[in-house]
């Protein structure tokens, strides 16, 4: 294996760390403005950037001064430490797709299979919500219908995060669960599927190609029926938008206010027509309808057993683990990394 110290090195140039520090830079001149906050959605994507760049700057210099100190010092459990965190900050390092250092819009629908379906959905978002506070990442619900009797048929959140969309893109495609049911007396074993979808999140400036054209767009508004309280639904904040050219559909309901839903509904539309550009691009034709999915059904990616034996795997990269329990909890850093790893 190469020394560290030469790893490090190669890693410094691949992120460029002058020019890090330099947005840093800019980016405290931003923040040190007292109207900044007049724009509240500018204001937190700015901070939020600040506070992962600067944890990224500062991750790399301990690391380097930690490796200074190993020259000196053997001492193999902090060798072990510091091998383990320039890995992973390899691993950022290959994250160079155009958008993989947005905020990320993830999606999950249940399958069929009824109430079975929509409690694996519900496990799915679980094990989002932890591995999103593990890696100290924000999470906002923006659109949920929940199941008939438990769990939930659809939710929409957004992770907001340095690279939430490159380490969350692979996730995308289909969730098999193979388990007991606890739906039935019998305990019979059951099979359920749930779909992810996982799109960054984008603003007009970052889709010179695709115009969004106010003519295209059908509004409806309804009373949300999700999670917010009573107030929610005393009058219609809840947002339903149909792009007429592609028949795409969208829905955010999360905020109280109907002009926030609709600027988070433009956000998740955004998000749709780059992904249908990019498949369109590579010559894959789909029929649009109401209920286009830019992730495939038919692309099953992993595989959650349960019983008779307790195992999960990657059908793409063959990584797997023999402690779902600890996978459901949120610990995906096994099965994201190697995903990442495959595509390099």
């Amino acid at each position: 294996m190469q020394p560290l110290d030469d790893r490090l090195e190669r890693l410094k140039e691949a992120i460029d760390l002058p020019e890090k520090k330099k947005r840093i830079e800019i980016l405290e001149a931003e923040v040190s403005d007292p109207n900044l906050w007049n724009d509240q959605d500018k204001a937190r994507k700015i901070t939020q950037e600040l506070a992962d760049l600067k944890k990224e700057v500062v991750e790399v210099e301990d690391l380097s001064e930690t490796l200074d100190i190993l020259k000196e010092v053997h001492d193999p459990a902090e060798s072990a430490r510091a091998e383990k965190t320039l890995s992973r900050l390899e691993l950022i390092s290959f994250l160079s797709g155009e958008y993989d250092d947005k905020n990320a819009l993830v999606s999950i629908h249940a399958g069929q299979g009824g109430t079975e379906a929509m409690d694996w959905a519900s496990m799915l978002f679980r094990m989002y919500t932890r591995f999103c506070e593990t890696r100290g990442w924000s999470f906002e619900t923006l659109d949920f219908t929940p199941g008939d009797e438990a769990g939930i048929k659809s939710v929409t959140f957004e992770v907001g995060g340095k690279y939430a969309y490159g380490y969350l893109k692979g996730e995308a495609g289909t969730h098999r669960l193979v388990r007991q049911s606890p739906f039935n007396a019998d305990k019979l074993r059951q099979t359920s599927f749930a779909l992810i979808e996982v799109m960054p999140e984008l603003e007009d400036i970052d889709l010179p190609g695709i115009k969004i054209n106010e003519d295209d767009l059908d509004w409806q508004f309804v009373r949300s029926s999700g999670h917010g309280g009573q107030n929610v639904n005393k009058v219609s904040t809840a947002v339903r938008l149909m792009h007429k050219p592609t028949g795409i559909i969208v829905n955010a309901q999360s905020e109280r206010f109907q002009e926030q839903n609709r600027k988070i509904a433009l956000n998740l539309l955004r998000g749709k027509l780059w992904l249908l550009e990019k498949e369109v691009a590579k010559g894959v034709k789909k029929e649009l309808k109401g209920d286009y999915r830019p992730a495939s059904w038919g692309n099953q990616i992993r595989s959650y057993v349960l019983h008779p034996y307790k195992m999960v795997k990657d059908l793409r990269t063959e990584f797997e683990s023999s402690n779902p329990d600890a996978v459901l909890d949120g610990e995906l850093d096994g099965f994201i990394d190697a995903e990442l790893k495959s595509v390099i």
